[in-house]
């Protein structure tokens, strides 16, 4: 019985040592959350309830070089309720005048909006969805709602605030202007990331019912730094220009997509750029930047740069008699054909190149270099034919030259080479040789940022890059500028030519897809205006025309040249007719805030005459006018003269460029 007892004990004593082993261990670990890692576990508790949300900053603008807006990023605002902050008075007094002033700015009816909302105070929601999307000056109004009005305590009112990036001329130069978000970064905007991109702000916020976020005060904790402004080299109205152009040669010719870009020849400034492709609808939209990526078989546009080697090497002279024979020359079982059956007989080599004949070219480049083809190659490279510009966008395609010493040069690589086969190149990298012609030799980098700017400071200013002061001799260039102009005057191009306005060029036709039974054409133009003194220099190419229709380059690709060169000195106005304030064009990139300053003091109706239309329309809606316009471009007329008394309501008729 003793020893039963005694075993009764130690079994005791050992659950008692066991529990209290236990109560220290309790103790302890009660200890360790309060005071040593108290801290941790609240910041852990907290973080789910309370957090730290990232405010994206306003990225910077993009200008034209006259001041129009290319892309921007505008404020959007989303609006939500605590329908339970509001006591009952303050809600009973104001919720019929609030229906029916949301039922006027959002269209569904004041029943409606009384309905849902005390249906969500009934349910007690602390967030209930109102409106998203609005404008800067349409928050401002609804923040003067009733009941709103008293504010995010008192009133339930909650706003959240995004940014959203807006071309204000719609589609186009959108490939030029690109991008920088999920799709990668593309264009301008990708390039040029680093300044547009600004310093993201913070903002604390609660964690509510349903996983739902509601911000714990109206103000942020760190305040976003808008991105730096980026002004470009586009000038709109020859974006405008060119953007028509091109879409109306692309749709009369059903085309598959083509591009135009146009220079101005002193500085390298791209003036416009245009890329449009054609989509399953048969619509044409800017797909991809074909005239910086896009390289390709030029065809007839390279003769330029065989007869600048042949000239230079003087193993020619612009009168040295070439015979085409009847317009068919055959290497290696394969033929090389002029477009004129029965050839041209006996003619000049520069009548060869006005009249781009295939045999003309391929007998001088074949018969002068065949020997010594490396030769024919360094007076190509010489002139950085071959080589990529450099540009400060990325996706510029790379240029090919067959090389002698590799295994793949035979017996056609020279004679192909000299009527543009065999080569690729793009568009841009074409453009930038001719324009080094036109512009006696020195060749420039093609530049499509002039300046960037913070408010009124300059950051940064791009100047003209020269790649090579002289590519060749200034008698070459005589020599060949002579030529180019023939082209225009009485060769392949003859059908552009205008007695009242000189233009010089070359036509291109080449073949792709031939190695199908479906062979398709490229149609090309590239050349410059006035060809006395070169202002801008142009290239227009055009892929897959309807063959049933034409598929030429001067009849595809050279009007549009032609209309873009009469346009520019004929249509477009040479001086605006309104001097804006430079602060309102370097006001920051806020344009909610652009206008504003821009509306101040107008008591009379402003001359919005050459204005670039987008300004013109932002600026009349915010005056109170209803604005009613036709065209794209800048203003020509308007309906209402400049200096009659301002009547807010009145409809106002622009008329476009």
């Amino acid at each position: 019985m003793a020893v039963q007892k005694k075993q009764i004990l130690n079994k005791a004593y050992l659950i008692t040592g066991f529990m209290f082993l236990f109560a220290i261990a309790i103790v302890y670990k009660l200890v360790q959350i309060k005071f040593i890692d108290g801290e941790a576990y609240r910041e852990i508790a907290e973080q789910g309830t309370v957090k730290t949300f990232e405010i994206t900053a306003n990225r910077g603008s993009v200008y034209t070089s006259d001041g129009s807006l290319l892309a921007t990023s505008v404020s959007k605002f989303d609006i939500r309720m605590d329908v339970v902050t509001v006591s009952d008075a303050d809600f009973e007094s104001g919720i019929k005048a609030l229906s029916k002033s949301l039922s006027k700015m959002l269209g569904k009816s004041a029943g409606f909006y009384e309905k849902y909302i005390r249906k969500a105070r009934a349910n007690k929601n602390r967030y209930l969805f109102i409106t998203r999307n609005l404008s800067y000056n349409q928050y401002q109004e609804l923040m003067q709602f009733p009941i709103f009005k008293l504010g995010p305590y008192r009133g339930g009112f909650i706003v959240e605030q995004r940014t959203v990036r807006e071309h204000p001329i719609g589609k186009i130069a959108e490939r030029a202007v690109g991008y920088d978000d999920y799709r990668g970064r593309v264009g301008i905007e990708g390039s040029f990331y680093e300044f547009l991109r600004g310093t993201n702000g913070k903002r604390l916020k609660q964690k509510i019912a349903k996983g739902q976020w509601k911000p714990l005060n109206d103000n942020n904790e760190i305040e976003p730094i808008d991105g730096k402004d980026i002004i470009t080299t586009i000038d709109l109205n020859i974006q405008d220009v060119a953007h028509h152009a091109l879409l109306g040669q692309l749709e009369k010719f059903n085309a598959d997509h083509g591009s135009v870009v146009v220079m101005e020849t002193k500085t390298g400034e791209i003036k416009a750029i245009s890329n449009l492709g054609r989509t399953s609808k048969g619509t044409y939209f800017e797909q991809r930047n074909y005239a910086i990526y896009e390289s390709h078989e030029p065809g007839s546009t390279f003769k330029l740069m065989g007869m600048v080697v042949a000239l230079e090497d003087k193993v020619i002279d612009t009168s040295t008699v070439i015979d085409t024979e009847k317009g068919v020359i055959t290497f290696h079982g394969k033929s090389v054909r002029d477009s004129h059956r029965g050839g041209y007989g006996k003619i000049s080599a520069a009548r060869a190149f006005e009249l781009s004949s295939n045999v003309g070219i391929v007998k001088i480049i074949n018969e002068n270099y065949k020997d010594n083809p490396d030769k024919f190659i360094a007076g190509l490279q010489k002139m950085h034919i071959g080589k990529k510009i450099g540009l400060p966008i990325k996706g510029e395609g790379a240029p090919i030259i067959p090389d002698p010493k590799k295994k793949s040069w035979n017996g056609l690589s020279l004679p192909w080479m000299a009527y543009g086969y065999g080569v690729s190149i793009t568009p841009l990298q074409t453009l930038t040789f001719y324009n080094a012609i036109a512009n006696n030799g020195e060749m420039v980098k093609p530049r499509f940022v002039k300046e960037i700017r913070t408010q009124n400071e300059v950051i940064s200013k791009f100047e003209k890059e020269v790649i090579d002061p002289k590519i060749c001799s200034q008698e070459t260039i005589d020599k060949v500028k002579e030529m180019m102009l023939n082209v225009v005057r009485r060769g392949t191009a003859e059908n552009i030519y205008d007695e009242n306005f000189s233009m010089a060029g070359k036509t291109g036709t080449c073949q792709t897809e031939y190695w199908t039974d479906k062979t398709q054409y490229i149609s090309s133009f590239v050349g410059y205006f006035p060809a006395d003194e070169p202002k801008y220099s142009c290239i227009v190419v055009i892929h897959k025309p309807d063959k049933k229709i034409g598929y030429y380059g001067n009849i595809v690709a050279a009007p549009v040249f032609q209309q873009i060169a009469r346009k520019i000195y004929t249509d477009t106005p040479v001086q605006a007719e309104i001097t804006f304030d430079p602060q309102l064009a370097a006001s920051d990139s806020n344009y909610e805030d652009y206008y504003k300053k821009a509306n101040t003091n107008y008591k009379t109706v402003p001359n919005v005459k050459n204005m670039p239309g987008m300004d013109a329309v932002s600026l009349l809606e915010n005056l109170g006018f209803k604005v009613s316009f036709k065209g794209i471009g800048k203003v020509k007329s308007q309906s209402i003269k400049a200096g009659k008394e301002l009547k807010k309501g009145e409809i106002i008729k622009l008329n476009l460029s």
